[in-house]
């Protein structure tokens, strides 16, 4: 990780989290969306939005949705009945934070795992002001934890520490399983806890995704909606075609080299292929995918992937 002049690019706090709040604005995660959103309905891409109570079978008026017709009740009376549906207040949203170790870089911004912070802030926040219930399923390399939905802004500052005790668990060269293990066991955990209706904003970098996820997400998104925000650094493609370059995390620094043909593959093929799966399962499932950088402002990014752009 190149040097960077400020700790809260490499970590993030909870002040920072908390200051967010006042950023959550100018979007929103309902179904309608502006125009330009990657939620509209001119985007292959949309949300579910809230699932539906029963109300109350009568009588059908002008106007009815047919489909709403019971048969049933219809055929026993003699008179057509429709069953009348409410949207329920509050739906579960429950945000999957990576804080992995390939999460631990950044160029010339922030890394990503401060970015992938921001985004969860960000969503937590306007979650609550929204009236639904906001959990988390907060990962690494060898832990998952899991915060039940619930609806306050203690609910919010219980998440993003969560977050940021995480975060800081971050270092420079630690020894890490294969990622798909970590991936695989966030989704074992997601699926003891996850039911219906609930929308889940996925926030990683994709690195070591796997058949068994995409079948963990086939399973999920038969009853739920998910949301792909996906965080990468400019540098990581540049990374693949370098030669020779030096990393520092502030501290040290030292010289690598990729010139060693299974690194540099390697890499290669871990950079390329996140990307194309992340692209290739959020095709086949219908799910929207925003794309996040590491040098851009996280909420001016937000509100330009759901169609509002402000200074």
């Amino acid at each position: 990780m190149n040097s960077m002049n400020h700790d809260q690019d490499i970590y993030t706090s909870i002040d920072a989290l908390r200051r967010l709040q006042f950023k959550a604005r100018g979007f929103s995660l309902v179904a309608e969306q502006p125009i330009n959103s990657i939620l509209s309905g001119k985007n292959a891409s949309k949300l579910r939005g809230r699932g539906l109570n029963f109300e109350e079978m009568r009588q059908y008026q002008v106007g009815d949705d047919i489909r709403t017709m019971d048969w049933k009740v219809t055929m026993r009376t003699k008179k057509p009945h429709v069953k009348v549906y409410s949207e329920e207040r509050e739906r579960n949203v429950i945000l999957l934070v990576d804080q992995r170790q390939s999460m631990f870089f950044g160029s010339k911004g922030k890394t990503k795992s401060v970015i992938a912070a921001e985004i969860a802030a960000l969503m937590a926040w306007q979650v609550v002001a929204s009236t639904d219930r906001i959990g988390a399923v907060v990962f690494n390399d060898n832990h998952v934890t899991h915060i039940a939905p619930k609806r306050s802004q203690n609910q919010v500052v219980k998440v993003i520490g969560e977050i940021c005790r995480y975060n800081h668990k971050l270092t420079s060269g630690a020894s890490q399983p294969e990622h798909h293990v970590s991936f695989e066991n966030m989704f074992a955990q997601v699926m003891r806890i996850i039911g219906h209706d609930a929308l889940l904003i996925m926030i990683s970098d994709g690195y070591g995704w796997s058949d068994k996820c995409g079948e963990y997400v086939k399973r999920i998104s038969q009853h739920n909606d998910i949301m792909l925000c996906h965080v990468t650094d400019p540098l990581e493609r540049q990374l693949i075609a370098m030669s020779q370059m030096v990393v520092s995390d502030g501290d040290m620094q030292i010289e690598l080299t990729t010139k060693k043909e299974v690194l540099q593959q390697r890499f290669s093929h871990d950079v390329e292929n996140a990307i194309a799966k992340f692209l290739s399962v959020a095709h086949k499932y219908r799910m929207p995918m925003i794309a996040f950088d590491t040098l851009l402002p996280t909420d001016k990014q937000v509100r330009k992937a759901f169609g509002v752009v402000r200074a």
